[in-house]
């Protein structure tokens, strides 16, 4: 894939769930709900099975939803207002979270609603995710631009306003580090170690001994022998020295 937002939904993804708080708190709902027994899980199994059941089916809806929630906001949110963005990924959570708890209803207990039935199964767990959603939606929203001023590297501050914006890539020319951000780029009297410890809690790594990149901003990489290529989402590949090949495989980068 070379769909810069796609990439780095999947590495946003990948992250939030190799976090082991992500685990804990859905191993809790999930220990809840099998000792609830809701939907009709109560009369169907019993307590061992029906906690096993929720392990299985609140990871696969979550992970579902969150994927399907910041794929849309990736590829519409610069292009559209949030009401229909909030609505957009609402959808495609409820789309997704109904055809995985059907498989799993499927698996477990040999249910595939008939007709009769559909209606008010579909409009139950539809209804279910779309709330969730919107409701996760507003609270991020909401609590989104403090969190971003709170974590505004400072090296930021040595930009023109109007190229402050995300970090893409420091490179050094010469005695200078030239800045790329979403919004552009530019040129800074600074030696790559300080600007690099500058960049406050955006998330990167050293590639090479003149350039460092934001993780969430590397569309693609691949070989070029013992050394690699990044594509970054916003201005020209960065290369990767055989010294740091193994940093980027570990950060995900590379296969």
């Amino acid at each position: 894939m070379n769909d810069s937002a796609t990439h780095s939904t999947l590495r946003q993804w990948r992250a939030h769930f190799s976090h082991p708080a992500t685990w804990v708190v859905l191993a809790g709902i999930a220990a809840v709900l099998g000792v609830a027994g809701p939907f009709g899980t109560e009369d169907l199994l019993r307590l061992g099975p029906r906690v096993i059941y929720w392990l299985v089916t609140v990871p696969a809806t979550y992970a579902l939803g969150y994927l399907a929630t910041n794929w849309v906001q990736r590829h519409l949110g610069p292009r559209l207002s949030p009401v229909p963005v909030t609505l957009a990924a609402a959808a495609l959570t409820g789309c997704a979270v109904l055809v995985a708890v059907l498989g799993i209803n499927l698996a477990t207990f040999g249910y595939w609603p008939g007709w009769a039935e559909a209606m008010p199964f579909f409009v139950n767990v539809f209804a279910v995710a779309l709330i969730v959603t919107i409701v996760l939606q507003v609270v991020d929203r909401q609590m989104t631009p403090a969190a971003a001023t709170a974590a505004t590297p400072p090296l930021l501050d040595r930009l023109p306003p109007d190229k402050r914006a995300p970090l893409v890539a420091l490179s050094v020319e010469d005695h200078y580090v030239r800045i790329r951000t979403t919004k552009g780029e530019d040129l800074v009297l600074l030696r790559l170690g300080d600007a690099m410890r500058e960049v406050g809690a955006t998330a990167g790594i050293q590639v090479h001994r003149s350039h460092w990149v934001a993780v969430n901003q590397v569309s693609a990489a691949h070989r070029k022998g013992d050394r690699a290529i990044l594509t970054m989402a916003h201005g020209p590949d960065i290369p990767v020295s055989r010294r740091y090949v193994p940093a980027i495989k570990e950060a995900g980068l590379l296969p």
